[in-house]
């Protein structure tokens, strides 16, 4: 849980409306929240606690940027949703997404008298290379050139070229979140439960996750170590193949069938879902060894534990 001394610090949230950026609400709550949001929805959280919710656009410096000032840390979730066709409108919103918020998070860090101490900044870990072999760590990974990995990199770049001296900058490589109250999860624990829970393709291609509480603890842990910098994957260390995963899920909730989704229907399916089988058929195969050398120890290492507590 949040440090003893969580009340007297400031945490700014980049997109705090998103799944994880609620999560992070919640988990943060002893915390003095500032939400950087678009459209402002005020609430209380399960606790009662007033969270100030301010507007931003993502883009352009405004009033927003004062809440800098002091701030323990800033937390950036903000990116188009890439659950979607990757036409030509739509790739232009998700690079302008990621690359004007992190643009403007710098400017806004580098204004302040008094800056943040820390700047998180959340990425993909879909910048590393389809692998069914090779595990992929921060030293060691390998990276190709098709449109997520273009604009992972992209992302990256932003980041490690503003310069703010004063406050030490994290990237973190992301893998697929599970949470029960939104995210990808959702979507398979229903269509699961609708018998379509077989394996995605070949089922071969690795699926690497994170449940959100290790999410949230290991921003936690990164937030409170001053020798902590660059780039960290964010995933459980014991990525799974699909095949393997969708076992899993129909196990604890008690399915025993699951349809299996080839190529050519997940084809179909994802083009009137409106969204790209890759999503589902990229094999991630990413380990957090920055993370689990630094000391960080997960609550959920195996998928058998993070369904366990997600199908309860």
């Amino acid at each position: 849980m949040p440090t003893a001394n969580a009340s007297n610090a400031k945490l700014i949230i980049a997109a705090a409306n998103g799944f994880i950026g609620q999560e992070l609400v919640t988990y943060f709550r002893d915390y003095e929240i500032v939400a950087l949001v678009r459209n402002i929805k005020p609430h209380f959280d399960s606790h009662g606690k007033k969270i100030r919710y301010v507007q931003w656009d993502g883009k352009t410096l405004g009033t927003w940027a004062q809440e800098f000032e002091g701030a323990k840390a800033v937390i950036n979730l903000a990116g188009r949703s890439v659950n979607c066709r990757y036409n030509e409108k739509n790739k232009a919103a998700i690079f302008a997404s990621r690359l004007d918020s992190t643009k403007i998070i710098g400017e806004a860090i580098n204004q302040c008298k008094n800056p943040p101490w820390v700047w998180i900044n959340a990425g993909s870990a879909t910048i590393y290379r389809h692998s069914t072999g090779k595990q992929m760590t921060e030293a060691n990974g390998e990276f190709d050139n098709d449109f997520s990995v273009q604009v992972c990199k992209a992302w990256e770049k932003t980041f490690e070229e503003t310069t703010i001296p004063r406050t030490r900058q994290v990237f973190l490589r992301i893998s697929i979140v599970l949470g029960k109250s939104g995210g990808v999860f959702a979507t398979l624990r229903k269509l699961t439960k609708l018998g379509l829970g077989g394996k995605h393709g070949t089922g071969e291609q690795f699926v690497s996750w994170i449940h959100i509480e290790d999410l949230c603890r290991s921003i936690e842990f990164l937030i409170n170590r001053d020798d902590l910098y660059g780039v960290f994957n964010c995933a459980a260390p014991t990525p799974v193949r699909n095949v393997v995963f969708m076992q899993t899920l129909r196990k604890k909730l008690k399915i025993p069938f699951g349809l299996p989704q080839p190529r050519w229907i997940l084809a179909i399916g994802t083009w009137i879902m409106r969204t790209e089988k890759e999503l589902v058929l990229k094999s991630r195969n990413v380990i957090p060894e920055r993370l689990t050398q630094s000391g960080f120890e997960f609550k959920f290492e195996t998928i058998h534990e993070a369904m366990k507590e997600l199908c309860s």
